[in-house]
């Protein structure tokens, strides 16, 4: 008897772009392989079409969508998936003239973040995105809206909901929307409670897959999925970091960006991404070992700009230099650090990097304290750094580093 290996094959999937000049087709249709890998797909083929415009009725030109058609047949296509928008009527008529399910970009990201989302705030947020996009499709989709089959472009909600009439869908939007108020409640009351706390948050951004998990691994050994694939962390992830002075920061991981992330993505994941505009500092991280590098610093700098965090300081952290020869040698330019989160190579730069560019907020200093203050002392251990100490027929004599906050309360021991 011949035995078969037990796992699903991967869907065969035609990728279809148009290039009108807006952006650069050819990386964003590679970026778009890349995102239907991580969905668990194969991109077989695609087809890149130079037009002013992307066609009202089927997105590509009629010799074009007669190509697909022949190609879907021929390579025995199981999906095609558009590197943009797609209207109603398009993917309606790509789909009829085709006979092959089709989703778009949008679709597609929302599916992967269905994949991925763990956390009650992250599968939410999907959901709520998936179903505010699916509104305007639940006509005259016929079996294309049908979960039942699977594959990618059908996780999130399910079949129940978006075959569900459009105010049953309204009303579900509103009871997510509302729920999601009360968790961004929660989370702004954690953010002021922090703030009062004197906490200082350090946020990591940056193009999805550049390392953002493996630094912060590396940094606070968080155990965060560190994965070769785009999207492979969603949920936010926040870690006490102690930096070299003894100072306790709080770092946090957001969800990872990639070009012309649609705009309807950053609106459901503003609540996330606003950990950014909250922080006191953030981490722009990118792959170093790729030739985008400088674009991918740009995309995010620009959604930064979006989010309004133009008075937060920013480090660029050209991650992944253990792949490019010699880099480490060459000059940073402004506030910019190399490293390998891999290997730790520039990590202690990367450090006093931050240390330098947080707000003061402690002093060393040198302290007489009687004995009888003991607990002086221990106070300035667990929220300072003790350099040195000496015992004296006054008291202990120390060298340390201590919060101006509580020096403060402590200035009459000021040596």
């Amino acid at each position: 008897m011949e035995l078969y290996e037990n796992r699903q094959e991967k869907e065969k999937v035609l990728l279809i772009s148009v290039d009108s000049g807006d952006f650069n087709a050819e990386e964003s249709i590679d970026e778009l392989a890349s995102l239907v890998d991580t969905a668990g797909g194969e991109a077989v083929l695609n087809l890149i079409q130079k037009l002013p415009e992307p066609n009202s009725a089927t997105f590509i030109g009629s010799g074009r969508i007669a190509e697909v058609k022949n190609i879907c047949e021929n390579q025995e296509i199981d999906l095609i998936v558009a590197d943009d928008e797609l209207s109603p009527s398009q993917l309606k008529n790509i789909e009829e003239i085709t006979g092959v399910r089709v989703i778009d970009r949008t679709m597609l990201i929302l599916d992967i973040f269905a994949l991925h989302a763990k956390s009650r705030e992250g599968k939410l947020q999907v959901e709520l995105a998936q179903l505010k996009y699916s509104l305007p499709f639940l006509t005259g989709r016929g079996k294309s809206m049908s979960r039942l089959g699977g594959g990618i472009g059908t996780r999130g909600p399910g079949e129940s909901k978006l075959e569900s009439d459009r105010r049953h869908i309204r009303r579900k939007i509103n009871a997510l929307e509302n729920e999601l108020k009360q968790i961004e409640k929660r989370r702004n009351t954690m953010r002021q409670r922090r703030k009062k706390d004197g906490i200082i948050s350090v946020a990591i951004v940056g193009y999805t897959n550049a390392g953002k998990s493996t630094l912060m691994n590396r940094l606070t050994n968080a155990g965060v999925l560190a994965e070769d694939k785009l999207f492979a962390t969603l949920d936010p992830t926040a870690r006490k970091l102690t930096l070299p002075d003894g100072q306790a920061v709080m770092l946090i991981d957001t969800v990872g960006l990639v070009r012309r992330l649609p705009h309807k993505l950053v609106e459901a994941f503003k609540s996330t991404l606003e950990e950014a505009k909250n922080a006191d500092l953030i981490l722009n991280v990118c792959d170093g070992s790729s030739e985008e590098c400088a674009e991918h610093l740009e995309i995010t700098a620009n959604l930064l700009k979006e989010l309004e965090c133009e008075d937060v300081p920013v480090i660029s952290v050209v991650n992944k230099c253990d792949l490019v020869p010699d880099i480490f040698d060459l000059p940073t330019i402004g506030s910019s650090v190399m490293i390998s989160a891999l290997d730790g190579r520039g990590v202690d730069d990367l450090l006093s990097a931050i240390q330098k560019a947080l707000p003061v907020t402690r002093t060393r200093t040198k302290l007489l304290i009687p004995f009888s203050q003991g607990s002086v002392i221990a106070n300035i251990r667990a929220d300072g750094v003790i350099h040195s100490e000496e015992f004296t027929p006054d008291g202990t004599l120390v060298d340390a580093t201590v919060n101006i906050s509580y020096l403060e309360k402590i200035k009459q021991y000021i040596v």
